[in-house]
């Protein structure tokens, strides 16, 4: 038996979105059907991109979605991006990851602090998937506190900058034609956008990975990277809230994506439960087991109210960075639970990559962690209710 074709809908959410989100979640949930699902797990165990993938998204409109039409966007909802993630991540992590870097970490700041002429030269081949980009934040020694990055961009007599650094966990890098870079300049953060062939810029594909293994992660080196200040500096990106807020974009998406992980290894072992035959009738008729299904599809139907409203809000223009925060903490770690309970359900066939458990489980892992901790995320929440910052 294989899992349902439809999404979990336990509490009718589907009866919540309009027509267009019905549209994109119908939509994507097809691609990954078609595209992903047959080919996912070789690619992961070989540690590959499907790279051949990215014009297809572009082609449908997931790459850059809720930015204007001008642009070569689909100009979506907040709601209908989220929808968008939760399907691209029930496939895999690394495709949603990707479209979440693309779209929230490199096309997102482009469009809010570039010039036009950026805008007009990097979005519309961002969005056809004919040119890919990465974020360059995190670095060896400085992940959850961005403020002390080491990379440093200088300014020249002649309108040029030179940037020199290391930035490391790239989501994109090695594949990327252009990275987003931060760097500490004497006017504070500012950002750049470095195109691959720039002399001095060089990527290193890293490999080895236990987690995320379809998903193409690099460290990103700046040795005298010379750029032209009107052709790479954002000219609106000054001072850390500007990279922080792309982060935003990003841990929005990932609430929703998490859910998808979650959905399809509830399916799996809801499907397997019902199949699998022991002491003469389907262990889906022991209590263990229906007490595992029941806690799945509770934590899974209230990660989807979360984000549902959340979207709602961000669509608003009422939603905080926090609320972001709760949604991202809450979800991902809803998504592990579920994937280590759906793998003890189909015991050790829960291992094998024929079923999808446990490269969702090894991928959450990375998920838990990446676009700030779970722990972090605790911590801004806990900043927000008592008005003191416990992390400083």
């Amino acid at each position: 038996m294989q899992p349902t074709t439809e999404l979990t809908d336990y509490m009718g959410i589907k009866s919540l979105l309009s027509d267009e989100e019905k549209l994109v979640q119908q939509t994507a949930r097809e691609f990954v059907n078609r595209e992903v699902m047959p080919i996912i797990d070789s690619y992961a165990q070989e540690e590959k991109f499907p790279a051949h993938l990215v014009k297809t998204m572009g082609g449908l409109g997931f790459l850059g979605p809720t930015l204007p039409e001008e642009y070569g966007c689909a100009g979506l909802s907040n709601v209908a991006y989220g929808i968008l993630m939760y399907e691209l991540e029930r496939g895999d992590s690394a495709i949603r990851s990707f479209a979440s870097v693309q779209g929230s970490l490199v096309m997102y700041p482009i469009f809010t602090y570039g010039s036009a002429a950026q805008k007009a030269h990097w979005l519309p081949k961002m969005a056809a998937g004919e040119a890919i980009g990465c974020f360059g934040l995190t670095e060896p020694d400085f992940g959850s506190n961005p403020a002390g990055m080491r990379t440093r961009a200088v300014r020249n007599s002649d309108a040029t900058w030179t940037i020199n650094g290391a930035k490391m966990w790239i989501t994109n890098g090695s594949i990327a034609d252009v990275a987003v870079v931060w760097a500490m300049t004497e006017d504070g953060v500012r950002g750049f956008l470095v195109p691959k062939d720039t002399p001095g810029f060089t990527s290193v594909r890293m490999k080895g990975k236990w987690s995320l293994r379809a998903s193409v992660t690099s460290e990103l080196i700046l040795d005298n990277v010379v750029v032209a200040e009107d052709e790479a500096m954002l000219p609106l990106a000054k001072g850390l809230k500007a990279p922080l807020s792309c982060l935003t974009q990003a841990r929005y998406g990932i609430a929703w994506g998490a859910l998808g992980a979650a959905d399809n290894c509830y399916q799996t072992a809801l499907a397997y439960a019902l199949q699998r035959v022991q002491f003469d009738r389907p262990i889906a008729g022991f209590q263990l087991q229906q007490r595992k299904l029941a806690e799945m599809v509770t934590e899974l139907t209230k990660g989807q109210l979360l984000v549902l409203q959340l979207g709602r809000l961000k669509d608003a223009g009422t939603y905080t960075p926090a609320q972001v925060s709760m949604a991202k903490m809450n979800n991902v770690k809803v998504a592990m639970d579920i994937a280590h309970m759906a793998r003890t359900m189909l015991g050790a066939n829960g291992i094998m990559g024929e079923y999808p458990i446990m490269r969702h489980a090894n991928n959450l892992e990375s998920v838990y962690t990446y676009e700030g901790t779970h722990d972090m995320h605790t911590l801004i929440i806990g900043q927000e209710v008592t008005g003191i910052a416990a992390y400083r």
